[in-house]
């Protein structure tokens, strides 16, 4: 990978020397990670719920065709993600990043001017592929480059940027809709994107410690750097694939990417059919996004503490828990109950996105072995919603698809806690096998 110049910047540096022995430069990462989640807040699932009814309504298309284009174009991204993966171990993060950030505003005023299928179709995929799937991916590996014992700790720090983008996206989008259309509503949302993901970038990012002669955590003992030496020497994406880990982790992603867009995607049709106003389901996005808050800490520590095997089935049955809450909605109430259910299950989702592959196979090539994992997810995402879509328009109930995709998603916990093991040749953490 190509390291960052810290004399190619006059304030990079000096931003470095000035925290020096105050805390880890690594903790500023997280921050700036934080804030490019957040940015990657109109390429996901939760902002697009509050624009789908009224682009049915303008374009005049049905909902089952509004998700089979979003099926469609999120399935196009997906398999462009491995080889953003490659240029990621090429390029490093931080200049990848700073592309995609550009890329990302462009592709929402694009989308603003939707005018037909098509159209739609193309804009969901460059949002989806910039937003959900590029910028997530490359915030997760600078995280990845700068901790390994705290990795858990950091990550869960890095998605309070996601649960802001959850808290604000959905009901700003609602605002400038309500003010100046869904079409205008986008072209605000893309200088925004500029605006909060550029600057930092540009001015203070790092690729890894070891470019500005620091270590993996701030430590700098034989154990950490024998660590970090382990860490750096992971399995290349050949190898990955040769594993049962691989295959299991890519299994879970897939299931977790497309049942958490399924929730993020029609919270606001499914709750509005059960008898609340759009309004109040769009809200509940700040309610998750405040228990996510609290939340994440706790899936952070966890993953640092507990066999991982256990809190990623722990993870998975929560979102089961969500799944099916939502189809027992009846009141205000009982929606509350259910968006603080779906908060948590973002809190570890978020902590598992970036956690996972640097913990079972390293960090030499974590790229390309992200790219290809995380295109199982945005499969994931760009399958599940059309059960759900067609129940929505066919069925006028959502609540049998639900369920049994809870069903499913139990089965898979019981089979990672039986069958996931961390490769050979790979570093495990004290306690965490």
């Amino acid at each position: 990978m190509t390291n960052s110049n810290p004399a190619s910047s006059p304030v990079r540096p000096r931003v470095v020397t000035a925290t020096e022995n105050r805390f880890f430069y690594g903790w500023v990462i997280v921050v700036i990670s934080a804030v490019t989640m957040f940015a990657s807040g109109p390429g996901q699932s939760f902002t697009f719920s509050v624009f789908v009814d009224p682009i049915s309504t303008d374009l005049g298309i049905s909902h089952t065709n509004i998700a089979a284009a979003y099926a469609l174009a999120t399935l196009a991204a997906a398999f462009l993600l491995p080889k953003m993966g490659k240029l990621l171990d090429r390029h490093g993060p931080r200049k990848t990043l700073i592309v995609v950030g550009g890329l990302l505003g462009i592709a929402c005023m694009f989308f603003g001017a939707a005018a037909n299928f098509l159209w739609l179709a193309v804009g969901f995929a460059a949002l989806r592929f910039m937003g959900q799937g590029a910028t997530m991916m490359c915030s997760a590996n600078l995280v990845s480059q700068w901790f390994s014992r705290r990795r858990g700790f950091a990550m869960s720090l890095m998605g309070l940027g996601f649960a802001a983008s959850m808290a604000i996206h959905p009901p700003l989008g609602s605002y400038l809709i309500e003010q100046w259309g869904w079409r205008t509503a986008w072209v605000v949302l893309g200088i925004l994107t500029w605006l909060v993901m550029l600057p930092p970038l540009v001015l203070l990012t790092f690729d890894k410690p070891e470019t500005v002669g620091l270590t993996l955590d701030g430590e700098d003992t034989p154990e950490s750097r024998s660590a970090a030496k382990e860490e750096t020497n992971g399995l290349t994406l050949p190898q990955a694939k040769q594993t049962q880990a691989f295959y299991l982790l890519c299994t879970v992603w897939f299931i977790v990417g497309g049942l958490v867009t399924v929730l993020h995607f029609f919270q606001v049709s499914i709750l509005t059919d059960r008898g609340l106003g759009s309004q109040q389901a769009a809200q509940l996005f700040s309610i998750s996004a405040v228990t996510m808050i609290v939340a994440m800490p706790v899936a952070g520590r966890l993953f640092d503490t507990i066999r991982t095997r256990y809190v990623i089935a722990l993870a998975l049955v929560i979102n089961a828990l969500a799944l099916t809450g939502i189809t027992l909605v009846t009141s205000f109430p009982g929606a509350v109950a259910y968006a603080i259910t779906f908060g948590v299950t973002n809190a570890f989702m978020m902590t598992m996105f970036g956690y996972l592959w640097p913990r079972y196979f390293g960090r030499a090539h974590l790229g390309s072995i992200q790219g290809v994992g995380q295109m199982f997810g945005v499969v994931g995402a760009s399958l599940a919603p059309l059960p759900v879509g067609y129940a929505i328009d066919k069925l006028n109930t959502t609540s049998g698809v639900l369920r049994t995709l809870s069903a499913i998603e139990i089965a898979i916990a019981v089979v990672v806690v039986l069958l996931l093991v961390t490769p050979e040749g790979v570093d495990v953490p004290e306690g965490l096998e």
